[in-house]
C-alpha cells in the first residue's frame, strides 16, 4: 500500500474564506477596541503591534518545523508503519504517546500539524491526545531550558522534576479518558480521520517507499501547504493573545493572584494569555517566583504549554468543538488541583 496523500497537499477548500472573513473581522474589532481604550491611540497600536510580532515571530519558526516534519511523515511514514508500531493495549499506547516528544521535539505550535498527520496515518486518538498535550514539555529542548532557568532557584529541583512528572501524568490521564469514552469520529474532524486505526496488530504488506529526492521534494511541498493551512489559526490565536495582553496587564493579574487557590488560577490564565513558547517559558516563569508560590509556578509551567490561545485555535483545525472543550477543561482542572495541593503542602 502506498502512503496516501503522497505529493498531495492537504485540502483546505471551503474553510479558507470563512477563516479570512473571521480574521478580517477580528482585525477590525481589534482596531475598534484599541480606539475605545482611550489614551494615545498611536501608543496603543504600537504596544499591540509589538506584542503581536513578538508572539508571531517566536512561534512561526516552530510551526514551520512542525509542518515540515508533517510533510516528512506524510511521505515516508505509512499507515502500516503506525499500525505495527502502536501497542495493542490502549493504556500502554497512551503512555507511549506522552513520551513521543523525545522522538518529535516540537513545541505547542509545531505539535498540532504533526499530530494531525499522525492521525491521518492511523495513530489512535488517545495516543495523539497524549502526544499533543505532553510533547511541548516532554522533549529534550525544554528539559535543558527548564534546568538552566531553575538550577539556582531554591525550589528549582522540585519544579524541574514536577514539571515533567505532572505533564506526563495529566497527558496520560486525559488520553485514557478519550480512549475509554469516545471514538475517533466523535473526536476528530473528517480531515484528520484515517480508515486504518493503529494498534490493531494487523499483518499488512510492506509499503512502497518513494526515492529520497522525490520524497523530499514532495514533503517540502506538502509541508509548505500545511504551514499556510495551520498558519491561519496561529495568526488568529496571536491576534487574540496580543489583544488580551494589551488590555489585561501582568500587574493586574499579580494583584489578583493571592492565596493558594486564586494564585494558581491567575497563573494558569496568565499562561493562556501570554502564549509563550514552551522552549523559553521557564525563564518567564522564573520572573514570577518572587510574587507567586511554587504551586502556581508549577501550574504555569504545565498548563501553559498544553493550552494557550494559539494552540486552542490550532486545535480547532484538528478536533471537533466538544473535544477541544475537553482538551482545555481537563488539563485546566488537573493542573489546578496539583497547583493548589502543592501550595497547601509547602505552606504546612
Amino acid at each position: 500500500m502506498q502512503a496516501t496523500g503522497f505529493g498531495t497537499p492537504p485540502t483546505r477548500g471551503k474553510r479558507r474564506p470563512i477563516g479570512l472573513i473571521f480574521t478580517v473581522g477580528l482585525l477590525a474589532t481589534t482596531a475598534l477596541l484599541l480606539v475605545v481604550k482611550g489614551g494615545d491611540i498611536a501608543v496603543n497600536y504600537q504596544i499591540f503591534a509589538t506584542r503581536f510580532l513578538s508572539i508571531f515571530i517566536e512561534a512561526a519558526p516552530f510551526l514551520l518545523m512542525g509542518t515540515l516534519v508533517s510533510g516528512l511523515l506524510e511521505v515516508f511514514v505509512s499507515r502500516e508503519d503506525i499500525v505495527r508500531a502502536v501497542p495493542k493495549n490502549p493504556v500502554l499506547a497512551t503512555i507511549g504517546g506522552a513520551f513521543l516528544g523525545f522522538a518529535f521535539p516540537v513545541c505547542e505550535c509545531g505539535v498540532v500539524p504533526v499530530t494531525r498527520r499522525l492521525f491521518t496515518k492511523g495513530l489512535p486518538t488517545s495516543v495523539g491526545v497524549a502526544f499533543v498535550l505532553a510533547a511541548p514539555v516532554m522533549n529534550p529542548i525544554v528539559l535543558v531550558s527548564t534546568y538552566i532557568a531553575f538550577r539556582d532557584y531554591n525550589d528549582g529541583l522540585f519544579l524541574i522534576i514536577g514539571r515533567f512528572v505532572v505533564t506526563a501524568v495529566v497527558a496520560i490521564v486525559v488520553g485514557v479518558v478519550f480512549a475509554l469514552t469516545s471514538k475517533p469520529h466523535e473526536v476528530l474532524l473528517p480531515g484528520s480521520l484515517a480508515p486504518v486505526s493503529g494498534g490493531a496488530g494487523a499483518k499488512l504488506p510492506a509499503p512502497r517507499r518513494p526515492s529520497l529526492g522525490a520524497g523530499l521534494a514532495s514533503a517540502l511541498r506538502f509541508g509548505v501547504d500545511e504551514f499556510f493551512d495551520m498558519g491561519r489559526f496561529l495568526v488568529i490565536g496571536t491576534l487574540l493573545a496580543s489583544l488580551m495582553q494589551t488590555f489585561v496587564g501582568e500587574s493586574t493579574l499579580r494583584v489578583l493572584g493571592e492565596g493558594p487557590v486564586l494564585s494558581v488560577i491567575i497563573m494558569q490564565l496568565l499562561a493562556f494569555i501570554l502564549s509563550v513558547c514552551s522552549t523559553v517559558d521557564a525563564f518567564l516563569a522564573l520572573s514570577f517566583t518572587g510574587s507567586f508560590p511554587a504551586g502556581s509556578i508549577l501550574s504555569f509551567l504545565t498548563f501553559g504549554p498544553m493550552i494557550d490561545i494559539k494552540s486552542t485555535l490550532m486545535f480547532a483545525g484538528v478536533f471537533r468543538r466538544r473535544a477541544v472543550a475537553y482538551l482545555i477543561l481537563l488539563p485546566f482542572l488537573l493542573t489546578l488541583l496539583v497547583g493548589v495541593w502543592t501550595n497547601l503542602l509547602l505552606r504546612s
